[in-house]
Formats: structure tokens, sequence, C-alpha cells
């Protein structure tokens, strides 16, 4: 950390604040200036905050070097999380990215479930998802159908040969979505619900934390370090775009930006959500490939088999002949993204 002092900081404030650094274990050294005075602190800024040293009289600013999220960070992990399931799907790493598809909700029409999910089987596919407990704006709005949608998932997952994904909004609900899902998710509007994400982090499940609304990419990536933190380091981010002013035409701001951001500090994999990013079934390919293209590990797109009919996000649903269209081109370029990463790898390798 490095500490700013007041231009009218007296000799004794600065005192006071060097020897508390020292007893919390901080090393310090420090550049006495004609207008300021800067105090250099190295140590473990987990044994003392910024806020606890801002509140010394004297300090104008307290500025941080090394990144609140320790074991989301690069610092820690320089290699890529690689998260494995038992059928041999990964995701991250130099591993093809994947995709995740399905309805937002599980409706009673479970025929139409599994036209969805053997639809995205014959695309080479890997998850089947879909909510049982939806979180919405409106208590008037479809709120699902729990653990009978979750039957219907696993039944469908289970004939196609898919790992399932679904929201958790509540901890007391761990129990049974344990019970039916692969990889559970954490919604954007409980992305600071912190504790559902302790309880996640003390499951053996993988998990899907979606960015909030309003959150930036630190706020994103300290809501996976919580989940880290109590155990669970199987954390799969996704960026599904956050709050602007237009809304006119599209649902959110899809920040593309942020994934190689996220590459650039964190080892955890990142996917893509253009469904709700952009809330808008035209712009679902053109985002989908873009967030691939910088970087993505993944996909994850909401296809319905009656979007008209839908009992939420039916706008925003690819129906499944569209899916087909959509998702063979997507994967035309996944395929080309990952000779290309392979070729890079084979290269660097070679030339060491």
């Amino acid at each position: 950390m490095i500490i700013i002092m007041e231009p009218k900081a007296s000799e004794a404030q600065v005192q006071r604040v060097i020897e508390f650094l020292k007893s919390n274990g901080f090393e310090i050294r420090f550049n006495r200036g004609e207008v300021h005075t800067v105090i250099d602190a190295l140590g473990d800024k987990t044994t003392v905050t910024p806020g606890r040293i801002a509140a010394f009289d004297g300090v104008k600013e307290v500025k941080v070097i090394r990144e609140p999220f320790r074991l989301a960070s690069r610092d820690l992990k320089s290699e890529d999380t690689v998260i494995e399931f038992s059928n041999g799907v990964k995701i991250g790493g130099n591993n093809k990215p994947v995709a995740m598809v399905g309805p937002c909700s599980i409706e009673e029409d479970y025929d139409g479930l599994l036209k969805v999910a053997y639809a995205a089987k014959e695309m080479g596919c890997q998850f089947l998802r879909g909510g049982a407990f939806k979180p919405r704006t409106s208590p008037y709005d479809f709120q699902g159908y729990g653990e009978k949608a979750l039957k219907y998932m696993r039944n469908a997952a289970d004939e196609t040969g898919l790992l399932t994904v679904s929201e958790v909004m509540d901890a007391s609900d761990l129990d049974l979505m344990c019970d039916y899902i692969d990889v559970l998710q954490i919604g954007a509007r409980n992305v600071q619900n912190f504790k559902l994400l302790h309880a996640v982090g003390k499951c053996n499940k993988p998990v899907i934390l979606k960015r909030g609304l309003a959150s930036t990419i630190r706020e994103f990536l300290l809501a996976a370090e919580h989940i880290m933190y109590n155990g669970n380091h199987n954390v799969i981010l996704c960026e599904r775009g956050i709050r602007s002013f237009d809304s006119a035409f599209t649902r959110n701001v899809m920040d593309i930006a942020s994934i190689p951001v996220i590459k650039k500090y964190s080892h955890l994999p990142i996917i893509v959500d253009p469904s709700h990013g952009t809330g808008q079934r035209y712009l679902i390919e053109p985002m989908a490939k873009a967030g691939l293209i910088v970087g993505a590990d993944g996909v994850m797109i909401e296809v319905h088999h009656d979007p008209e009919n839908a009992l939420s996000d039916g706008k925003q649903s690819l129906p499944i002949p569209m899916f087909k269209e959509v998702m063979g081109r997507i994967n035309e370029l996944t395929d080309r993204l990952h000779y290309e990463k392979e070729c890079l790898s084979a290269n660097v390798v070679k030339e060491i």
C-alpha cells in the first residue's frame, strides 16, 4: 500500500501511521517531499484494511497496489484454472469453448424440454441449462416450478448425456439443488448475497457466478473471492451484461472488454451470456462470437421449443431451427479459434 499524507500533516501524525503499520508486520519505506510525505507499506494487506489507515488523522489517500481478490488473482496462480467434470468435459485453459443452452425457465411441457436437449446434443453442446427457481422483478411474473422442474431437467439430461446448470436463489435450497444439478448458478441479482456465496463455497459443486447488474469488474471478482475463500475454487465467471441508460434497443450492455481484462488479472474461466447481455434474439450470434474471439471459455444461450409461448424471456430465446443454424456457425468459429490456440501453443513450445 502507498499512503499519501496531507501537506500539513504533523510529524506526530506521520509517526502514528508508521508505528501502526509496523505493529501489524509491515515493512516501511517513506519519502518526505516538499509538499507530501509518502509512506510505502510492504506486507499482508489482509491484516489491515485501507479503510483503517485512511481513518488516521493526517492521511490524505491510501492506494492499494495489489488487488484485493487474492485467491482469484494471477498473483497467486499464474496458470489458468481448468474445471473438469466426470464425463471428461473441461472448461478453461486451452480447452475448446463449451456451450450451455436451454430455456430460461423449465416448464410443464417435458417433451418441449427434451426437444431442446436433443438439439443441444446434436449441435455438440455439453450443458443443458434452465431455471427451476426464478428471481423475477415482478411478484406477478412466473416464479418457476421448483423441484418438479429439476426432475424434468435431470431426466432430459440423463437421456441425452448432458450436464445440468440451474440457478440457486437461497441457501436453504442447496441440498435439493445438489441432488439434481451438476453446476450451480448464482444469478446477477445475488452476486452480493454474501450468505449465499458462502454457502455455495462450502459445496463441492462447480459454480457459475454471473456479473451483477451494476457490478464493477473488481466487485465481480471479489464475489468470486467469497466463494473461493469458503473452500470452493471451481468458479466459472459469466459476463451477462450490465445496466445502462439506453434500454431502447438492448436489455443490457454486454461488456466484451471485461473478458480480456478478467483474463489478465484472474485465472478463473469466464463464459458469456449474450441472451441476457442483449435481450434480443438477433444479437445473440454476433455477441457470442465477439465474446469467443476475445477469449471467453464458453457461451450460455437461451433456447426454447416455442419462444412465442415461453413463460419467460421468449424474446431473447432462439427457436430450435434458428438455434441449429446459429450454433453451427458458432461451432465453426470455436473450431478455428481452438486450432489457432493449439498452433500458437505449439509454436511457443518450439521456440522455447
